[in-house]
């Protein structure tokens, strides 16, 4: 049932934009309008695609873009659901299967994270390298589908080594700044208390997050390349002396907006 539910969204975006994508973007906290501002884009509205969730944090549009960068077809979703919201661990990775199945075979994943390293600043590109699920969620528990993938997937690379070298040298000949490192993930929607910053940090993670990694195991799982970027929008609790908010979280996603565009406008033809 969920594979017939994913292939009638592939059908629909397919239907109202164009026969087949290479590329998915999920645009993080504050970057939605990226997609907005890309020429020759169709949007569709997360309503119109059958089975589609629907954001309800602000920050998170709700529509998907269909666009074509440097000649390579390029879905965007301005906007994700997350797990703090109540959805299922199959709706917060509806998108991204139903991306794979329209034909993309790279999924790039963007978010808003908190700095763990104190190294990091806000308004820093990460790269991420691997990842910590620290939720005890996974999007593969249940029922295993072949047509989506093996029951027992290797998450031994998530992230692309190859993808991550190209979007160094991609960042390197453009001026911008890349830095690497471990994203852990937290459901949310609390931020992290102090004690389990470092905790993340004693388990060597660099940043923290409510996001991401059940679109990464789910792409994954059905043989996609994944590539991950967070903005740090924020130190986390315990590395900062600050109280973190949401508002500082879309601040920074809009300073470091032009900065973060000029980065996907390269690396999203050159990861397909």
């Amino acid at each position: 049932m969920l594979y017939e539910q994913l292939q009638a969204a592939a059908d629909a975006i397919a239907e109202a934009t164009r026969p087949r994508h290479d590329v998915a973007a999920v645009l993080g906290s504050g970057l939605s309008s990226y997609a907005a501002a890309l020429p020759t884009t169709k949007e569709i509205s997360y309503s119109d695609i059958p089975g589609f969730p629907i954001t309800r944090v602000e920050g998170h549009a709700g529509s998907l873009y269909s666009a074509e960068i440097a000649n390579v077809p390029v879905l965007l979703f301005a906007g994700r659901v997350h797990t703090y919201e109540g959805w299922e661990m199959a709706d917060v990775v509806f998108g991204v299967r139903a991306a794979i199945l329209a034909g993309c075979r790279t999924v790039v994943l963007t978010n808003a994270a908190g700095g763990v390293n104190p190294d990091y600043k806000p308004g820093d590109l990460v790269l991420i390298r691997d990842h910590i699920n620290l939720t005890g969620r996974n999007p593969l528990v249940g029922p295993n589908d072949p047509r989506l993938g093996t029951r027992f997937p290797d998450m031994s690379a998530v992230y692309d080594p190859t993808l991550r070298a190209r979007a160094q040298a991609i960042a390197a000949d453009l001026g911008t700044e890349l830095n690497e490192g471990v994203y852990a993930w937290f459901i949310g929607p609390s931020y992290e208390t102090p004690a389990e910053v470092q905790m993340a940090s004693l388990l060597g993670a660099d940043l923290v997050g409510m996001s991401t990694v059940p679109e990464a195991i789910a792409a994954r799982h059905m043989g996609a390349s994944v590539v991950g970027i967070s903005l740090v929008t924020n130190h986390a609790a315990g590395v900062g002396d600050k109280p973190l908010s949401h508002d500082e979280v879309t601040e920074t996603a809009a300073q470091a907006r032009e900065r973060f565009s000029n980065l996907l406008d390269v690396l999203l033809p050159r990861v397909a």
